[in-house]
C-alpha cells in the first residue's frame, strides 16, 4: 500500500527476509537472543492441549491483574496488529487521525476498511514532540505511538492525555513501553482518561514475532465491541501460555532488568554515532526507545554498503514524515555496535567516493 510516495506495508523483516542469515539484523525491533529458554519450554509445553479449542481465560486474567484492571477492559489479540484492524472495523469513525512518523500499520488498517485518514506530522525540527494543539478538534479517533516507532521518542503521558474528548477514541500504542526503564510515561492502567485504548504487544522484548501476542486495554464497552469483530478463537493455546507467561513477576523482573541494559547500550550505540556528527549524522532524540533515528547523507548508498559489509538496518522512506536520509537502528549489545560502527565508517566512506 503507498499513499504519497510511502510503502505503508514496508517493515522491518523485508530488509533480511531473503539473506538474513547473512546479516546482522539491525532492521527488526525485536530483542535479540529471545525468547529465552524458560519461556520456550513453558510455551513447548502448552503442546499438549491443541487438541481443545483456545481458553483465554486465565491469560486474560493475568494481564488484567499485571495492570490492576478488571478484565472486563482486557483484549488478547495476535499481536497488535490485529488490534488495528479491530479498532479500524469496528467502532463507527468518521475522521480518524495518525500521529506520523509512526508505525505504518494503523493508517493501513484504517485505509484499508474505506477511511479516509488525516495525518498530523510531527517535524525533526521540533524535535518530533507531539504538539495536542495540531490534532484536529472534530478527530474522532486518534492514534499515537509512544515510545513511538521510528523517532524512539517518548511523549510525557499528559501531554498524550490532553488529546483525550468526549466522544474521541484515543488509541496509544505502547508496544515497546516495557522496553523503557520503569515504563516512565505509560498510559496503561489508567481509567481517568475518556476514550483511552492502550495497545500492548509482548512479541518485542520477549522475540514473539512469529507467534502473535498482545493485547488492548480499554473501557468494557470498546472491548466489548472490539471482541465482537473478532473471529472464534483469534488467540492459539500457545501464545495465550506466552501471555500469561510474559506478565508472570518473573517475566516482568527480568523484562525491567533487560530495559536497563537496552538503556546502556543504547547510549554505547548514541555516543558512537555522534561520533560521525562531522560527516553529517544527526541522531533523532533523545531516544528513548530498544532503537534509534539517525539521518545522514546520501544513506540510500550508505545502506547498500551497510549491506555488502553484513549489516540490514530500517529504510526510514516509507515512514510517512521521513524521507531517503532516514534510518533506524536497532540497538543491540556493545560488540555488535562496535562491529557496526566500524561497518558504517566503511560505508559512509564507499558512498561519498
Amino acid at each position: 500500500m503507498r499513499t504519497d510516495g510511502h510503502d505503508l506495508r514496508h517493515h522491518g523483516d523485508a530488509e533480511v527476509r531473503d539473506d538474513g542469515s547473512a546479516l546482522v539484523d539491525l532492521a527488526v525491533n525485536v530483542r535479540a537472543d529471545t525468547p529465552p529458554h524458560w519461556l520456550r519450554e513453558h510455551i513447548a509445553a502448552s503442546l499438549t492441549g491443541l487438541a481443545a479449542y483456545p481458553d483465554g481465560r486465565a491469560a486474560r486474567a493475568a494481564v488484567a491483574a499485571r495492570h490492576g484492571l478488571p478484565v472486563e477492559r482486557v483484549l488478547l489479540t495476535a499481536g497488535v496488529a490485529e488490534a488495528f484492524v479491530l479498532l479500524a472495523r469496528a467502532p463507527k469513525v468518521r475522521r480518524p487521525v495518525v500521529v506520523h512518523p509512526q508505525f505504518t500499520e494503523p493508517e493501513a488498517a484504517l485505509r484499508d476498511a474505506g477511511h479516509s485518514v488525516d495525518r498530523v506530522v510531527l517535524r525533526a525540527g521540533d524535535g518530533f514532540r507531539l504538539d495536542p494543539a495540531a490534532v484536529p478538534e472534530d478527530a474522532d479517533l486518534v492514534v499515537i505511538g509512544n515510545p513511538t516507532n521510528p523517532t524512539s521518542v517518548l511523549h510525557p503521558a499528559e501531554t498524550i492525555a490532553r488529546l483525550a474528548r468526549t466522544g474521541r477514541t484515543l488509541v496509544v500504542d505502547e508496544a515497546f513501553m516495557d522496553a523503557v526503564p520503569g515504563e516512565r510515561e505509560a498510559l496503561a492502567g489508567r481509567t481517568d482518561v475518556p476514550g483511552l485504548v492502550v495497545l500492548r504487544s509482548l512479541t518485542k522484548t520477549w522475540g514473539l514475532a512469529g507467534l502473535r501476542i498482545g493485547y488492548v486495554l480499554g473501557d468494557p464497552e470498546t472491548v466489548a465491541a472490539l471482541e465482537r469483530a473478532q473471529p472464534l478463537w483469534p488467540v492459539s493455546t500457545p501464545a495465550l501460555a506466552a501471555a500469561e507467561a510474559c506478565v508472570s513477576p518473573r517475566a516482568l523482573a527480568e523484562a525491567a532488568h533487560a530495559a536497563h541494559r537496552v538503556a546502556t547500550d543504547r547510549a554505547h550505540l548514541v555516543a558512537g554515532l555522534e561520533e560521525f556528527a562531522s560527516d553529517g549524522v544527526r541522531v533523532a532524540g533523545p531516544a528513548e526507545g530498544p532503537f534509534v533515528l539517525v539521518r545522514l547523507p546520501r544513506a540510500v548508498a550508505v545502506r547498500r554498503h551497510l549491506r555488502d559489509l553484513g549489516f540490514a538496518v530500517r529504510r526510514g522512506d516509507t515512514f510517512p514524515g521521513l524521507d531517503e536520509e532516514w534510518l533506524r537502528l536497532a540497538v543491540r549489545d556493545r560488540s555488535t555496535v562496535n562491529s557496526f560502527l566500524q561497518a558504517l565508517d566503511r560505508a559512509m566512506a564507499l558512498a561519498h567516493r
